[in-house]
């Protein structure tokens, strides 16, 4: 019997074995008979499906996350913001497309699609409408604020009959565990330094203090500010305007968005495949326009790069972790390692820092910056493009730079650490589990099963104020500032990219392209420069994964309410799960900045 179980599963084995080489090999022959490049027809309406997040840079999965990701009905992760503005300004110059087709709802998946983002997809936008002279057509059946955001400035801006917009206003609903913890029997010890540090507010209390009350409310104001101005500016009313239709109505129906001018016209989708056809050169009983997908188009080869010398754009997007680190965040080995790379590469002139990230690991935070210290030393400029969250351990590695751009509605600041210690032992001990130990110094290693000491605590709240003290210095060097004076603006506050200005954490107001910009003129390279930016191509198996889960893309203004609680929830478990720092101390900003 032995035997034969031995032989029915090395059979088994070798069937599981064949059958995915078998699956890979058929993988293969599919992507070598696919399509040769795509051309794009005479006339074409480029159309640009907006129902994905918009990263900073790929993050592709790997074979078993993406796997698990098909298996669960997971979306794509998304096109990258530098690979769609690079899309549209090449359209704008295209005399194959004759306008742009705007329609879907933004997606948001960790730091992608936020508001400093956007407001770079928006600008690319309005230039491709101020260059080429084409029409801008957007229609959806209902505009999310970050949709209204890119789409007002349209040549046109329809609207479903019983469609609407939200101009609700924002809000930041942190979620707070304390009572449940209290419930469970778990309790959560704190060392942490800065009036302002929140982070780890949820785990003790069970509202906001009014110190992150007042941060939360005054970076809430100015990206408000900030979205009311574009968004009145777009569609030729005032800030006023706005700002009373959030106060009085929030959500607005068709006919009131046209009478409030927030949109040009009330259509059914037919009617706007009707204009369409008509910018493209056909009439309205022909069955179909020339027409190209934004993600095909993407797909065609543009001019090669001609510079001689190279500006590297390294994008550091996620949470700062210890170690490699997923793709979905910034391993301090991993990053550090690439920036080495770079520093001992010849041919990079300029390193272009793109910063995406709330923080995390402080250990993690140090390796990295090191790295940016040292590509500085060997003559090579540093310039630091904020997304929508550089703050804490993302100002941390930033804090160097030669100089810093952000967005008027970037996150940044937090300057503060932070350090948590869970204690189980009343979990354990109300279901029978108990611990014994033995030891040989008063201050063994630290323990799950029981609270610390006051003489263990006093001891990490040492190590905490020290990680802060350089974390002040840090920041006064880099920016050459005083350290008192850093240490006025810094206890954890955090800041909008346009509060920073004032105060000195960021040098200038612009996106990417201006902190390109800038390195090359640092590097002494205008003019004669290409950009080395990575580009994550994708494995067939993953092609084959993205195909067979893409489907039909929902369109939708809002999730449904078990959606966001479930989001919610798997937010704060990332968060707790990226918390790897080797001596347990983290340099990262309040982690529920998802704007609603």
């Amino acid at each position: 019997m032995k035997a034969f179980f031995k032989s029915f599963f090395a059979s088994l084995l070798a069937l599981i074995v064949f059958g995915g080489l078998g699956f890979l090999l058929l993988i293969g022959m599919v992507a070598a008979m696919g399509p040769s490049t795509p051309k794009v027809p005479a006339k074409a309406v480029l159309v640009f499906d907006l129902s994905q997040s918009i990263p900073d840079s790929a993050q592709d999965a790997g074979p078993g996350e993406a796997i698990q990701k098909a298996i669960q009905g997971g979306g794509d992760a998304g096109t990258p913001l530098a690979t769609l503005i690079k899309g549209l300004d090449r359209a704008a110059k295209d005399s194959s497309i004759s306008a742009l087709f705007l329609t879907g709802n933004v997606q948001s998946a960790g730091y992608a699609s936020g508001p400093a983002a956007l407001k770079e997809l928006r600008e690319a936008i309005q230039r491709f409408k101020a260059t080429s002279g084409k029409p801008v057509i957007a229609y959806n059946l209902g505009y999310a604020k970050k949709d209204l955001y890119l789409c007002g400035g349209a040549s046109t801006v329809y609207v479903h009959p019983m469609g609407g917009l939200d101009v609700s206003g924002l809000s930041a609903e942190p979620m707070f565990m304390a009572g449940a913890f209290k419930k469970y029997g778990i309790e959560m010890q704190i060392t942490r330094v800065g009036k302002y540090k929140s982070a780890v507010e949820p785990y003790f209390l069970e509202k906001m203090s009014d110190a992150n009350r007042e941060q939360t409310q005054m970076y809430l104001g100015d990206i408000w500010e900030e979205w009311k101005t574009v968004v009145a500016l777009d569609r030729k009313v005032t800030p006023a305007d706005i700002q009373k239709l959030a106060d009085e109505k929030g959500e607005v129906l068709s006919p009131e968005a046209l009478q409030a001018k927030l949109v040009d016209k009330i259509a059914n989708y037919d009617e706007v495949l009707d204009e369409l056809k008509k910018v493209s050169g056909k009439e309205a009983k022909d069955k179909d326009f020339p027409q190209i997908e934004m993600d095909t188009y993407l797909k065609i080869p543009g001019e090669a790069a001609k510079g001689k010398n190279r500006i590297a754009v390294v994008y550091a997007e996620g949470e700062i972790v210890d170690g490699e680190g997923a793709g979905n965040q910034i391993g301090g080995e991993r990053l550090s390692r690439e920036l080495r790379k770079l520093r001992l590469d010849k041919d990079v002139k300029a390193v272009v820092f793109r910063v995406n990230s709330p923080g995390g690991s402080a250990s993690a935070s140090e390796l990295i910056q090191r790295e940016t210290i040292l590509l500085k030393a060997a003559g090579k400029p540093v310039v630091v493009s904020m997304g929508y969250v550089a703050a804490s351990g993302g100002y941390w590695i930033s804090t160097y730079a030669d100089r810093i751009f952000a967005q008027p509605n970037t996150i940044t600041g937090s300057i503060g650490v932070f350090g948590t210690i869970p204690n189980i032992k009343k979990l354990a001990n109300d279901h029978g589990i108990t611990w014994d130990s033995v030891q040989t110094a008063k201050l063994a290693a630290p323990s799950l099963s029981r609270p610390r000491t006051t003489e263990e605590l006093a001891r990490i709240q040492t190590l905490v104020d020290d990680i802060y003290d350089q974390f002040l210095g840090k920041v006064a060097e880099g920016r050459k500032m005083k350290k008192e004076a850093v240490g006025e603006i810094a206890q954890g506050r955090v800041w909008s990219g346009k509060a920073a200005l004032k105060i000195g954490l960021v040098d200038e107001m612009g996106g990417l392209q201006d902190a390109i910009n800038h390195a090359a003129k640092l590097a002494k390279i205008e003019g004669d420069y290409k950009i080395d930016a990575p580009e994550a191509a994708k494995e067939p198996i993953e092609k084959l994964l993205k195909m067979l889960n893409k489907g039909e893309k929902r369109k939708l203004v809002k999730a449904s309410p078990v959606d966001a609680l479930k989001g919610e929830f798997e937010r704060t478990l990332v968060m707790l799960q990226s918390l790897n720092d080797p001596r347990g101390v983290y340099a990262r900003m309040p982690f529920d900045v998802n704007l609603k």
